[in-house]
Formats: structure tokens, sequence, C-alpha cells
């Protein structure tokens, strides 16, 4: 089995180990790397992983070597671990782009660009993944399977994954605040917040559900829903009304515009 190293055992760090793990992955053949004794201690303990402070003694015997720490910090980390050209690096920070990571990572270094999003951490992500001049197509395969773990997974050419952050690495947070607007609509009405809160959550799970398993387009599924003249019809004129579709327009404009700066 493929020999793994995870440089930086954070949220994002720790989301990709508990997925390989509940996959069937052996922590044995795992590597974490914290600063924190405190940190290092807990993901021992709970997915039975190795662990060190050291970056460059986790990557020494890796097959795959994933980046799982903060854009500012993915290029030192890369650099100073001494990645080994027989490793593919994945680098999960946001932004920071495939010349760079190469150039960090060092010559020859297989390296792989994977934009996550946070629901990763509960085994429902969606990741971008774009591949590096000196990757092979079995170690392209590879670090594909291994994000399948805690997800889906689209692979997407380097042009795009601005644009793949409007609808995947940001998206979360605009779901987020639709069911947030939903929960103080439903208080408004004079629901207690608990139970708005339970009804626009557990809609939004099965609205999710619907569109991911029933294999059909949004706009069908929205039009099963919305009866001529009726109570739904009213909502959704009034939400065309108020300009929400422009909106997301421009909130995805807006998204990967700052990422291409950013970038």
């Amino acid at each position: 089995m493929a020999k793994i190293a995870v440089l930086g055992g954070g949220q994002i760090g720790e989301a990709l180990v508990s997925g390989l793990v509940n996959a069937g992955y052996d922590g044995a053949d795992i590597v974490v790397t914290n600063r924190s004794e405190d940190r290092r201690a807990h993901m021992e303990k709970t997915y039975g992983v190795k662990t060190l402070s050291d970056n460059r003694a986790a990557v020494k015997d890796a097959d795959f070597v994933f980046g799982c720490v903060k854009p500012y910090a993915i290029e030192e980390v890369f650099a100073e671990a001494e990645i080994p050209t027989s490793a593919v690096a994945v680098s999960l920070a946001a932004g920071i782009q495939l010349e760079k990571l190469e150039a960090a990572a060092g010559d020859g270094v297989p390296v792989v660009r994977v934009m996550p999003n946070t629901p990763m951490l509960v085994g429902k992500g969606m990741s971008t993944a774009t591949a590096g001049t000196h990757v092979s197509e079995e170690q392209f395969d590879g670090v594909v399977e291994l994000l399948g773990a805690v997800g889906e997974v689209a692979v997407v050419a380097e042009k795009d994954i601005d644009a793949a952050a409007a609808l995947a690495g940001s998206a979360p947070a605009y779901f987020f605040l639709v069911v947030e607007a939903l929960v103080d609509a439903g208080v408004q009405l004079g629901l207690t917040r608990d139970v708005a809160t339970k009804l626009a959550t557990q809609t939004a799970s099965g609205a999710g559900a619907m569109l991911v398993e029933s294999g059909r387009e949004p706009l069908a599924l929205r039009a099963g829903v919305t009866s001529p003249g009726g109570t739904t019809a009213a909502a959704v004129r009034e939400l065309e009304e108020s300009g929400l579709r422009g909106a997301f327009y421009r909130a995805a404009e807006a998204c990967a515009q700052r990422a291409k700066e950013l970038g």
C-alpha cells in the first residue's frame, strides 16, 4: 500500500487522514506532521498514524506528500521538506499556482495542485485536481483515488481553477448563508430558532441529496416543487425579482477574480 505523508495535521489534514483511515488505509502507512505535541498525540490515538515534527523526515519514504498548510506557508514547507522525485507533492493550499509549487518542491518533483472545500470534513468534499509537469498518469490517478476517500474529485485545467473556486472552494459559504437567511426568516415568521434551524438545515441536506442522487437537472427538480399559482411559485417569483440569480452571477465573478489576484 502507498506510503502517505501529510504535512500539517490541522483541520484539513485531519479530514484527509480520517477519510483515508475510514476508507481502509492502514494508519501505519500514514505519517502526519505537526509542531504541537498534543496535536500529534491526538492524531496517533485517534487514527493510529505515525506522527513527527520534522517534515523532512516525514517525506523520506513517502509515495504521496500532501501539503495541508495555509497558502502563505506551502512553498516554504515544500522547499524545506526536500521531497524526493519518486514522491508526488500534492498542495491543498488555495491560490498558489503550479509554477510556484514546482519551484518550491524542487527540480523534477511531480506536483499536483488540489483545491478542496470544507465538506471534506464530513466526507462530502468536492475537490479539483490539476497535474503539473512531471506527474505521470499513474501518479495522478493515485492522487485522485486518495482524495476520493473524502468526497468527489473533478479534474480541471489550471486555467479553470479560479472558476472552480467560485463553484466549489468558496461555494459552501453561499449555501451556509442561504440557510442562515432562511432560519432568520423563519424566526421572523414566528418559529423558534431551534425549529427554524432544523427545518432549514434538514431541507438543505435533503435537497442536496436529491441533486446528487436523482440524476435530474436542478431546473427539473425546482419545477417539480413549483405548482402553477402555488406557494413555491410565489416565493420563487419574489427571489427572482429581488435579483437572486444576478447576485450569484456577480458573487461567482468576484470570487474568481479574487482567486486570480491571490494567485
